[in-house]
């Protein structure tokens, strides 16, 4: 067992482990919320607070990226979207005081769960370099810091800016404008490790690297097949949605190693009967290995080529390129192949597909479970084609579903936050702006973190986030943040980040989605501003908050990025910096003439319903490849090999978690309390293996070359797992993924497959 934690910080090693469940949501997530909010919050601003979210008026929960509605409840949130929204809000306050008290080694000893329950950060703090603590620092002398060693660098390039999924379009607009005018494109984001696969294969295929449907679809579909993805904890509105299209007519299908309690009943917590008896949702659940979804879809796609008249003939001759190719290839798939990569029994497949053939409007939905694989760009690229076949792209009901999970992480990259942009996005740049941006590409995550350990790059700097605890090689991700000569990290909470720092640090505090923003006009009257997102569809719309923000302090992350500009560029720049701090509107019409979808955006987005953004193959059956049409591909089905005595473990989320942010020590639904450091492991495979339940056991990662990593101390959980897979929570098992453990093409970290083998650690 680990060593004891530092005082305050409770033992997270030691769980107690009840009955998985069956059902999700229903009268146990409302009094959870409820607690947890009055907690951080208290009663009266609980109540102020949560009737605010994802309402018209209000402000954009930030948490995940699913959207609204049109008609929404009075409480258009989830349980977890109230966990954020709670963390925000709270009335707990992390001052100097605490950093004098709290030295920077204690600070690294300390839990993500520890940290983040301190509160919201009040002011400026600054590292020096060779000091012990953090000390408060003026805005001003701040900036001065960061432009100063911006000055001693060879090249811009030398410098790294993430960003986070909740920052606003207005905030990554300027902040990709700032890198560009500064000279670099290293703006690595939080999509280079979730679903970077994802636009990877849709730009290729259909010609945009965005989900091809609205809230609307899902409800006129007969057929929604969800696969890697468990909305019960990382989107739960999804299951309101679901549930509708269930009262609708539409059939579910659920592609999953784990069984995940939403998908199997959503308790509503909006209807007394639902609260009572719920919805069954799924009907037919292939619980698959980990990384067979690729040769599950293409079995699927050749059995649809088999039954006559299946193929939309008349879609495929009109609107899609490569459809010979790609026949020849699905008609070599293998039923013993298939079945060896994903476990499943020949009926079930069987099954699936009469659910496919009786589908007039078939929707695929996807998420981390789909992406995070060295093959995910081609599994990918699978679904698409089994999309294809059928005509289910630009048809109501029917389309791809990528599920993006942070708030406004695809309107970050819509905003130019990509190391890849395209040249028609710099081109629209330089004729609104007047400066040359750089052509040359630039840093994703994983190579943002190679160049910090190589020396290669120097600053690092962040728009929120945790980036230490998101990236995958723990111990090679902070040693390589360790070399940095500056680290500065907008936030609003303390993260393990903050703890990990270059030979200098700086932490800015900011606004939250929750508080108002009020910016001095040049008359120096103050002025209500708002921003705006994009959800997880391509709608757009306003965020406003409304409470008083934490400390005077703060600065809102459009101001940080115009006054860092302001510092950094000089009189050089021509860009009127000044004025986009004071009026986010005029943010806004630069916007307009910048990105296609955005004309009248100021206008559009005064509609409290806000505006979808144009898609061509959804809108008109138009696909802006490079073929002009909608791309079938071939490629070799892939799956994970897996040596006798070794299992296939995936990282995921914990029910009291959003992304690094932990909110609680419990995973209800799986039955796991008051701990973290747990392994999920198939009943036989632990007997075939020796490995009691509740005994202990290191996990260790085997890679290619004999490269191997180690997480000490994990309880073993017997648990109804897919056979020959593994799961346990991140970040505790970001150390098992090598920094060369990526997707194909995407260069996501393939944190979804990893092969392990677990060594008895003698712990009780």
């Amino acid at each position: 067992m680990a060593s004891k934690p530092p005082k305050g910080d409770p033992v997270q090693d030691a769980p107690q482990v009840a009955e998985v469940q069956h059902a999700a949501a229903g009268l146990p997530a409302i009094g959870h919320t409820l607690r947890m909010a009055q907690q951080q919050m208290g009663v009266r601003r609980t109540a102020l607070t949560l009737l605010r979210v994802n309402q018209k008026d209000g402000f954009d929960c930030p948490g995940c990226a699913w959207p609204e509605p049109e008609h929404r409840h009075k409480a258009e949130f989830c349980e977890n979207g109230a966990k954020a929204v709670a963390e925000e809000a709270t009335l707990r306050r992390v001052t100097p005081d605490f950093f004098a008290a709290h030295p920077v080694a204690d600070l690294a000893s300390r839990s993500g769960y520890w940290l983040g329950q301190q509160g919201r950060l009040t002011h400026p703090m600054y590292l020096a370099e060779g000091a012990e603590r953090y000390e408060p620092v003026s805005w001003e002398r701040a900036f001065d810091i960061v432009a100063d060693e911006l000055a001693t660098l060879e090249s811009p390039d030398e410098s790294v800016y993430y960003t986070s999924g909740r920052t606003s379009n207005e905030a990554a607009f300027l902040y990709q404008l700032f890198a560009r005018e500064l000279g670099t494109n290293n703006l690595p984001d939080c999509s280079n490790m979730c679903h970077e696969s994802s636009g990877s294969a849709l730009t290729e295929t259909i010609g945009i690297g965005k989900g091809s449907v609205l809230l609307e679809d899902l409800y006129q579909s007969d057929l929604i097949i969800v696969a890697g993805q468990n909305p019960g904890t990382n989107h739960p509105r999804m299951l309101s949605a679901l549930e509708k299209a269930k009262r609708n007519g539409a059939k579910i299908i659920t592609v999953n190693p784990l069984p995940e309690a939403g998908l199997e009943r959503f308790k509503n917590p909006q209807t007394p009967q639902g609260m009572l008896k719920g919805t069954a949702l799924t009907d037919l659940f292939l619980q698959i290995r980990l990384g067979g979804d690729q040769a599950l879809f293409r079995l699927l796609n050749k059995l649809i080529l088999d039954t006559d008249g299946a193929v939309d003939e008349e879609f495929v001759r009109e609107h899609t390129h490569g459809y010979e190719e790609f026949t020849e290839a699905a008609r070599d798939a293998d039923w013993d192949e298939t079945l060896a990569a994903t476990g499943l029994e020949r009926a079930r497949i069987e099954e699936a597909l009469a659910m496919v053939l009786a589908s007039k409007r078939t929707v695929v939905c996807w998420a981390m479970g789909l992406t995070q694989h060295k093959h995910a760009v081609p599994t990918i690229r699978e679904v698409v084609n089994f999309l294809l076949l059928r005509g289910n792209i630009g048809r109501p009901g029917a389309g791809v579903c990528p599920v993006r999970g942070h708030s406004n992480v695809q309107g970050d990259r819509t905003m130019g936050i990509f190391e890849r942009p395209a040249p028609a996005f710099l081109d629209a740049l330089e004729k609104e702006f007047g400066f040359a941006p750089p052509r040359e590409h630039g840093l994703d995550v994983v190579r943002a973190i190679k160049a910090l350990r190589d020396g290669e790059a120097k600053v690092f700097f962040a728009m929120g986030g945790n980036f230490v605890a998101a990236s995958p090689d723990t111990e090679v991700t902070e040693a390589a943040m360790r070399k940095a000569r500056l680290t500065v990290h907008v936030s609003t909470k303390l993260n393990r980040s903050h703890a990990v720092t270059g030979a200098r640090a700086l932490i800015l505090p900011t606004l939250g989605r929750t508080e108002r923003d009020l910016q001095i006009t040049p008359e120096g009257k103050h002025a209500e501003q708002f921003v705006t997102v994009e959800d997880s569809m391509g709608m757009v719309h306003a965020s406003r908050g409304r409470l008083e923000p934490a400390s005077p302090h703060l600065l809102s992350e459009p101001a940080i990025v115009c006054r860092l500009a302001r510092r950094v560029l000089g009189a050089e720049s021509a860009t009127p910096w000044e004025e986009f701090e004071k009026d986010y509107a005029t943010v806004r019409d630069r916007i307009a003439r910048v990105i296609p979808g955005f004309e009248d955006f100021n206008a559009r987005v005064a509609d409290p319903a806000g505006f979808t953004l144009p898609h061509a193959p959804r809108d008109e059956r138009r696909f802006p490849t490079a073929t002009g049409k909608a791309n079938f591909t071939a490629a070799p089905v892939e799956f994970p090999a897996v040596p006798k005595g070794r299992l296939l473990l995936q990282t995921l989320r914990s029910h009291d978690q959003y992304n690094t942010t932990i909110y609680g020590l419990d995973d209800r639904y799986r039955g796991i309390k008051n701990g973290r450091r747990v392994v999920l492991v198939n009943p036989e495979d632990a007997r075939e293996l020796n490995l009691a339940d509740g005994s202990y056991a290191d996990l260790v990662s085997e890679w290619k070359d004999g490269v191997e990593r180690r997480a000490p101390g994990f309880r073993i959980v017997h648990y109804p797992t897919a056979r020959g897979c593994a799961a346990a929570y991140y970040p505790e098992t970001n150390v098992l993924i090598p920094l060369d453990a990526t997707a194909d093409t995407s260069n996501t970290p393939a944190s979804k497959s990893v092969v392990v083998r677990l060594e008895q650690s003698g712990t009780d």
